[in-house]
């Protein structure tokens, strides 16, 4: 069985963020999809990466997947990675395992040491009217909708404004105000989880976990900047909610100072950007050995990254909870021909062969890509002194 051949699909609906789908063929009649996580306004050069690097692909067994992107990596790009490039790869990547678990006939999760769970635990965003004001009161509605879904845990970053890394304490008081309305909105048995998006210097995010942790949240996501590990374990160290790290860091070796320095209670790596279905297999490996449980990114998996993640999260013992992309599931339901269903918060394991998924070419066509998604960005009068 041989390559022969690799498309792209750059997918645009009206109400979710564009997505690049890879699909990779063999003479054998299999094929594979493959996800990327995809960057704002670099959509169109991920693609081209993921056709540059498919080239490569081309007349190569596509089981021999590890070989495959040791090549790329060593070979190709000369072993200078970047985000692009582990999220081009990423995409290829899976998709190769998705032909190899239909060449074998079986999901992807029995070639990786089989399965230790039947169902996995998602989490929600606050859904509903995404037009309603951005205060307090309004986001504990659209908090409770979700529960109301079925959702038991949901994610939201609580800060207004600009990711500014220093801010001032009326900023930090209305993070803190959200919060509390979101826990009054869906009671005390709902998880509610914090996301910070890297924006924070530690004394900023102390005071804000501090202030937060009489409302009981599950985790703490990204409080500092993901470059600088040693903020991030200041913050550990002085607050007393679950810190987690990792949807900025790629492969294995970024991942090794967050265990080596203890920076982490949990990890949440996107299988569409990290390196892959194996790549991300691996770090939870890492992790189970610090005692770290792995809770996978997936506000960029939609579809095929989330099939993916799947597979990894049921063979994993230290598997936690994942991310389930709520803006995404009316057009991943059109779109797959065997799409993945939400009940009670939770996903049933795929069944089917491969990854577990499959997409609709003729439905993909209908999201033609429209450009890159445009930022209001700040000129220097609109700043805070």
């Amino acid at each position: 069985m041989k390559v022969t051949g690799v498309k792209t699909f750059l997918v645009q609906p009206e109400t979710a963020k564009p997505v690049l789908f890879v699909k990779v063929e063999t003479d054998s009649g299999i094929y594979g999809w493959g996800e990327v996580y995809t960057v704002t306004a670099r959509e169109p050069s991920l693609e081209r990466l993921v056709q540059d690097l498919g080239h490569y692909l081309v007349g190569r067994d596509p089981l021999h997947i590890k070989h495959f992107t040791q090549t790329l990596y060593r070979d190709v790009a000369i072993k200078r990675g970047s985000m692009d490039f582990y999220c081009a790869v990423s995409g290829l990547e899976i998709a190769l395992w998705d032909i190899a678990g239909k060449h074998f006939d079986t999901p992807v999760y029995n070639l990786l040491g089989g399965p230790c769970r039947g169902r996995l635990r998602i989490y929600g965003q606050p859904s509903g009217d995404a037009g309603e004001a951005a205060g307090a009161d309004a986001l504990g509605r659209r908090a409770a909708n979700t529960v109301a879904l079925g959702y038991s845990a949901l994610k939201f970053d609580p800060f207004p404004g600009p990711w500014q890394t220093y801010v001032e304490r009326d900023v930090e008081r209305a993070a803190v105000e959200r919060v509390a309305a979101v826990r009054e909105a869906v009671g005390p048995q709902v998880d509610i989880l914090i996301e910070v998006h890297r924006r924070l210097a530690p004394r900023h995010a102390i005071w804000v976990a501090q202030q937060i942790e009489r409302y009981n949240p599950f985790w703490y996501e990204e409080p500092t900047p993901a470059e600088n590990l040693d903020a991030t374990l200041d913050v550990r160290r002085n607050i007393n909610i679950p810190v987690v790290v990792g949807e900025a860091l790629y492969t294995k070796h970024e991942f090794r100072e967050v265990f080596e320095k203890q920076a982490a209670d949990i990890i949440n790596p996107d299988i569409c950007n990290v390196g892959g279905l194996l790549e991300l297999k691996e770090i939870a490996a890492m992790a189970e050995a610090y005692c770290v449980a792995v809770a996978p990114h997936g506000n960029n998996s939609t579809t095929v990254g989330l099939a993916a993640s799947l597979q990894v999260g049921a063979c994993i013992p230290n598997f936690l909870i994942m991310e389930y992309p709520m803006s995404w599931e009316s057009v991943a339901n059109e779109i797959a021909k065997n799409p993945l269903r939400v009940e009670n918060g939770t996903i049933a394991l795929p069944t089917a062969s491969g990854i577990g998924i499959d997409l609709d070419e003729g439905a993909l066509a209908r999201y033609p890509y429209r450009g890159p998604r445009q930022r209001t960005l700040l000129d220097p009068s609109q700043e805070r002194p």
